[in-house]
């Protein structure tokens, strides 16, 4: 193994999973910090106002983009068992 391939399945790996998990992760930012302002500005300090509302939000994106991260799953195992030999060889 060269260590050209051993960076490039580094890259590829990486890229993959900011990908899988850059949906997630933004919506759970974007909820966590819409619920702390709210929680701010009404002086509500409830653990779970900020909880449920976060939990809800993951998995409606995680049921809107599932999907797409299959496919970008499933793309790069494709890729990987396709580069065994060059990896290998």
């Amino acid at each position: 193994m060269t260590p050209e391939n051993v960076m490039d399945l580094a890259h590829s790996t990486l890229l993959v999973t900011s990908m899988i998990a850059a949906p997630l992760l933004l919506v759970a930012l974007i909820t966590g910090l819409v619920i702390g302002m709210l929680q701010a500005a009404t002086q509500i300090n409830e653990s779970t106002l900020s909880f449920i509302p976060k939990l809800l939000f993951l998995v409606l994106t995680l049921f809107a983009a599932g999907p797409w991260i299959l496919r970008v799953l499933v793309d790069f195992t494709h890729d990987l068992y396709a580069n065994i030999p060059n990896v290998v060889g």
